[in-house]
């Protein structure tokens, strides 16, 4: 099993981005998909998570109603708009899968990716 994520990068506070986690050796249908973050001196949080199961969504409360998690089963790959950036949101953002429903806790986790930097400047 492989994730890779892309799209991260610096941007100012009230940008976008989107980021990416391209999937390769499993079948989405069968995990949840999550997007954490680990920003410098912090542990690991849970940001959000789909299940593809039964379409279930969570959103940590602090971005909720600025990210969107999204997934495109048929192209493998898991998605993550964040909307009105904050500074508080610079963080290294990691995807991760896991073999059954949606977890909080990053140690669920079956496989994860390497991770992209999100900077966002005031």
């Amino acid at each position: 099993v492989q994730l890779v994520e892309s799209g991260g990068g610096s941007v100012q506070a009230g940008g976008s981005l989107r980021l990416s986690c391209a999937a390769s050796g499993l079948t989405f249908e069968d995990y949840a998909l999550g997007w954490f973050r680990q920003a410098p001196g912090k542990g690991r949080e849970g940001v959000s998570c789909i299940s593809s199961r039964d379409g279930r969504v969570d959103y940590l409360d602090s971005v909720k109603g600025r990210f969107t998690i999204s997934s495109d089963n048929a192209k493998n790959t898991l998605y993550l708009q964040l909307n009105s950036l904050k500074p508080e949101d610079t963080a290294v953002y990691y995807c991760a899968v896991v073999l059954s429903r949606c977890s909080d806790y990053a140690y669920d986790y079956d496989y994860w990716g390497q991770g992209t930097q999100v900077t966002v400047s005031s």
